[in-house]
């Protein structure tokens, strides 16, 4: 049986901080690599309890003979951020050194690679693949990291650069499952999506603030657009799975979701045996990033919502409504919070005070929003 713990010291930038990055590989290396993360934002834990479940599930399969590709999981990918910890409350989204969103502004592969790859490139996929992720793997030893936060992404990178998959897991703040990912992705995320019972499969080509799961997918599929005369497959599938909110670290709940996971691998011919599940409903067809309007707030307040996770809206429709707490009108005037575009809402915020310019839904629609801009990210 091939189990390996291990585990990586980040030095601190300060003295006395030192930080364990703990992570699994199950299977010998095979074809095939599947790359899984969880509480890249630390303070989204619902992903920590699912990955716990699913070890369980991998390591027995391994025992069973019936991994087809290695799994590297790690639990908890972000050890600085969870412990990010002051007056008796967790945050863990930003580096606090730097103020960097902890999935943003992650390198561009593409932009690393596109000056030198041509020369490399053949008429066969299979050895195209094989090239981008030699010059990958030298372009990340080649890096130089200077503080933790840089070392702690470059032993993740290290580990995901030649995986077909990679899947981080996040939750929103109050909301339905769901998934981002790039269009040619989408097919294989919709029977993700229906193991997960997803609500929505937003995609875009890219979100604009160079998170985790785009570095992997948006390299070969711009790759492929450079060189349209060379055969080059998309490589690497790479998503982030939104499971529900905050609030949604369950055991049986998690253990389900790990357990739709494992089915969604045994049907992409990753693990072998008898499918452990039924096969699942289908869920909604995949819908651009753009047409998911993103509600913010006018002014601060408190939250009085009119609507229900998954309801659908009417555009003009009011989804909440705003109470006052200052001037004349505190404690008594409400303003309505309407929505810009038709379509189910997808999330709502668990804390219900809220400042000017807070985003406090999500109402997945189909039409693109001119007001959505190239940046389609909640920060």
């Amino acid at each position: 049986m091939s189990v390996e713990k291990i585990v990586k010291i980040i030095e601190g930038d300060a003295p006395g901080k030192r930080t364990e990055l703990t992570y699994f590989k199950i299977g010998t290396p095979a074809p095939r690599k599947v790359f899984l993360q969880a509480a890249l934002h630390a303070d989204e834990q619902p992903g920590i309890l699912i990955l716990h479940h699913l070890l369980d599930y991998l390591i027995a399969a391994e025992r069973q003979g019936l991994l087809n590709a290695q799994f590297v999981v790690f639990p908890m990918v972000n050890p600085l951020g969870m412990g990010d910890i002051g007056f008796l409350q967790h945050q863990g989204r930003y580096d606090r050194s730097s103020g960097v969103n902890f999935n943003r502004q992650w390198p561009d592969l593409y932009t690393a690679l596109e000056d030198s790859i041509g020369d490399y490139l053949t008429d066969k996929a299979e050895d195209n693949v094989q090239r981008v992720r030699e010059l990958v793997e030298h372009w990340l030893n080649e890096q130089q990291p200077m503080n933790a936060l840089q070392w702690q992404r470059h032993y993740v990178m290290l580990e995901a650069f030649d995986a077909d998959y990679v899947l981080d897991l996040h939750c929103d703040s109050d909301s339905l499952p769901h998934i981002f990912t790039i269009p040619p992705s989408t097919t294989l995320m919709q029977s993700l999506s229906d193991w997960m019972g997803a609500a929505a499969t937003l995609v875009c080509e890219a979100s604009g603030g160079s998170s985790f799961d785009e570095v992997w997918s948006t390299l070969w599929s711009r790759l492929a657009q450079q060189f349209p005369d060379k055969p080059i497959p998309q490589a690497t599938h790479s998503a982030t799975l939104e499971y529900r909110g905050q609030f949604d670290t369950f055991d049986e709940l998690n253990q389900q979701d790990a357990q739709h996971l494992y089915a969604f691998f045994q049907t992409q011919g990753l693990i072998g045996g008898e499918l452990i599940l039924p096969l699942p409903e289908k869920t909604p067809a995949a819908s651009e990033l753009a047409a998911t309007e993103m509600i913010k707030t006018p002014q601060a307040g408190l939250l009085a919502y009119t609507v229900a996770l998954g309801q659908y809206v009417h555009k003009g429709d009011v989804i909440a409504e705003l109470i006052s707490l200052e001037g004349e009108g505190a404690f008594q005037e409400r303003t309505p919070i309407t929505a810009g575009t038709s379509g189910i809402v997808l999330s709502r915020n668990t804390f219900k005070y809220v400042w000017r310019g807070a985003t406090v839904a999500k109402i997945v629609g189909t039409e693109p929003l001119p007001s959505r801009g190239k940046y389609l990210l909640q920060d």
